[in-house]
């Protein structure tokens, strides 16, 4: 098979409450909700954020099955990343609006990249990477 035959569509990840990570993904990070799906006989909502559509790039579907308030991030997830201009003030910015920023603005450990990360509220790491 060629590459030209796949395209990465999306990351799904467990949320505890749907209209909280919504939030903090619509408000802080500057994505759009383009989708939610409601499914009562599975018992789960959906909802796709994204900075474009799944026709032109890669989102988030975020899921919440009802009732279930916790979930057990195990070792194996790492986490998303995210490019932005400036990742200081990106982490300033996050902080000020209440985000819990879990690195501060830095190069990676051993390079020169700049690198933050930002945990989403539920527990999740987005990593924040310098973009010229």
């Amino acid at each position: 098979m060629t590459t030209g035959q796949y395209r990465y569509l999306h990351t799904m990840i467990r949320v505890n409450n749907l209209d909280e990570s919504v939030a903090f993904y619509t408000k802080l990070l500057g994505m759009k909700e383009l989708r939610r799906t409601d499914v009562p006989d599975g018992k789960y909502t959906l909802a796709f954020v994204g900075y474009e559509g799944e026709d032109t790039g890669t989102v988030l579907e975020l899921t919440y099955n009802y009732g279930v308030h916790q979930y057990d991030q195990g070792t194996a997830f790492g986490h998303l990343a995210l490019g932005v201009a400036d990742v200081a003030a990106t982490c300033e910015a996050l902080r000020a609006a209440g985000a819990k920023i879990t690195r501060e603005a830095g190069p990676v450990k051993f390079g020169t990249t700049i690198i933050a990360f930002v945990e989403d509220p539920n527990g999740y790491k987005i990593e924040l990477v310098e973009r010229h």
